[in-house]
């Protein structure tokens, strides 16, 4: 496209120096190293030309100059050094002036206004006249300045010299692009060789240093992992617990409870990362992983408003609901952190319940659902694809301590006031949260009528028809004359006061 900055040839010319070594550490017993140790044969040419053309290091924009080396252009060459040298020009001027015209005190010197100029002060220009040749450019208070036929043929030459060797540079740049353009195609495949050396070269690194293991490929749909780990958390604990996971067509649905901070997010996300680098064909921080056909992710973790967009928090999570819904296939992976937070308790349950079946029985994704909501832990005994499993605590005393493992079945409770103390609540906000908590089981408080989500069939609790609708549905009011309609509401009006 002609757009290649100079950092961007000299980059490329010490790339090209660096291709028969690149090549030669690559092993040719494989067929695709080898067709990559291919790709990188040496290209001496561009090489010299490039190494020839352009400084060792350039400047970052054309217009700056010092972009082409020294040497490769005559003229360019001879225009560096009229503004080079034209400091030792002027000392050398301003010996021979001195000695010539006998005034000791004489200076050569420039500046951007008047250019280059002799100048002798007034009381020596009284004392000793200047040669003929001199002319004077300017009279100050206390000097003259004069120009010479020579100096005025070096301030032509001086002045307009940057100017031209930048034309230059440009000119020898633009052809220099010219003839790499006949090589890109070349070019393009070099850099496509290095790319995926690079991916291999960092992913046999890490698969190394992370422990990384080969995921299998199979084509029926599912994804079974065993001793998965979440390779950035690990690297900030001590102790990673992995843990495996199992969706399949038969057990499609994981419903994961447990204690805030159990670590239901890290599995979730883990899963995700697992299946992720396993479908872009990198090997997986696992001890095993059988990924069958996975199409897309879908996530709907955290809270985060729009207000500039004018959505609540609740709300942005319900469009990233909807969006999975509406798109997500039978062969994708969902996870689902905590559906129906910020609205109420029965409001969020029903709609955590409601997305929860249609996953399971409309869509049939392979879905990791976190949740509190321990209500939605029955469905496991409605949907045989749909599992319980949580993350296991145990309490020691006033501790809490997180065991990080998943296990099958529903979790007891969520410890919130535990998770609470940990966080640094104040002491008397924790005393007050249990008592409270007390009398609530003490009470035994129930859900009322919205609570029952799960019942197959809920109580007909609609009053019987009134009489008054039958006479309605009878009536013809286009054979009606005004006497009669008035009769008929009167009638109506008789059958409503009397219903109970």
């Amino acid at each position: 496209m002609r757009n290649a900055r100079p950092r961007d040839l000299s980059g490329l010319r010490d790339t090209l120096a660096l291709l028969p070594e690149i090549a030669a550490v690559l092993p040719d017993d494989r067929a695709r190293l080898s067709a990559l140790q291919t790709a990188l044969a040496a290209r001496p040419d561009l090489h010299t030309l490039l190494a020839r053309a352009i400084q060792p290091e350039p400047a970052s924009v054309l217009r700056e100059g010092g972009v082409i080396a020294d040497g490769y252009d005559a003229d360019l060459d001879e225009l560096r050094a009229l503004t080079r040298d034209a400091g030792a020009f002027l000392l050398e001027l301003e010996t021979r002036e001195r000695a010539r015209s006998g005034i000791a005190t004489l200076k050569v010197e420039y500046n951007k206004v008047h250019g280059f100029y002799i100048e002798v002060s007034r009381a020596q220009a009284d004392k000793t006249p200047v040669p003929d040749d001199y002319r004077r450019r300017q009279t100050l208070k206390n000097a003259e300045r004069y120009i010479t036929p020579e100096l005025k043929a070096f301030e032509d030459k001086a002045l307009s010299a940057q100017d031209r060797a930048l034309a230059r540079e440009k000119t020898l740049f633009d052809a220099l692009l010219d003839s790499l353009t006949p090589h890109v195609p070349d070019l393009l495949a070099i850099a496509a060789a290095l790319a995926e050396i690079d991916v291999l070269a960092s992913q046999a690194e890490r698969a190394g240093t992370l422990r990384l293991n080969p995921p299998e490929y199979g084509e029926e749909p599912g994804i079974v992992i065993r001793g998965g780990r979440h390779p950035v958390v690990e690297a900030q604990e001590a102790h990673f617990i992995p843990n495996d996971v199992s969706l399949t067509r038969s057990r499609q649905m994981l419903l994961i409870t447990g204690p805030n901070m159990g670590g239901k997010s890290t599995y979730m996300r883990q899963v995700a990362l697992v299946t992720l680098m396993a479908c872009c064909g990198l090997w997986v921080p696992a001890n095993s992983a059988r990924i069958g056909d996975v199409d897309q992710i879908f996530t709907r973790i955290g809270a985060s408003d729009d207000l500039a967009g004018g959505r609540s928090t609740f709300m942005v999570e319900m469009t990233e609901t909807a969006h999975i819904l509406h798109n997500a296939s039978a062969n994708s992976l969902v996870l689902l952190d905590e559906i129906g937070r910020g609205t109420s308790t029965f409001d969020g349950l029903a709609l955590a319940w409601a997305v929860a079946r249609h996953l399971v029985t409309a869509t049939r994704a392979f879905t990791l659902f976190a949740t509190h909501y321990f209500e939605l832990t029955q469905l496991a005994q409605e949907f045989r694809q749909l599992a319980n499993v949580h993350l296991d605590a145990k309490e020691h005393g006033a501790d809490l301590v997180f065991l990080h493992a998943v296990e099958e079945g529903p979790a007891s409770q969520s410890y919130g006031i535990q998770v609470a103390r940990l966080a640094g609540v104040p002491s008397p906000v924790i005393h007050a949260a249990r008592r409270h908590l007390r009398e609530l089981e003490d009470a035994q408080l129930q859900p009322g009528p919205q609570g029952d989500l799960f019942a197959a069939h809920l109580p007909n609790d609609e009053p019987p028809p009134h009489p008054a609708l039958d006479q309605l549905r009878e009536l013809d009011p286009d054979a009606l004359t005004p006497k009669a309609a008035l009769d008929m509401l009167y009638a109506l009006k008789a059958l409503t006061d009397s219903a109970p």
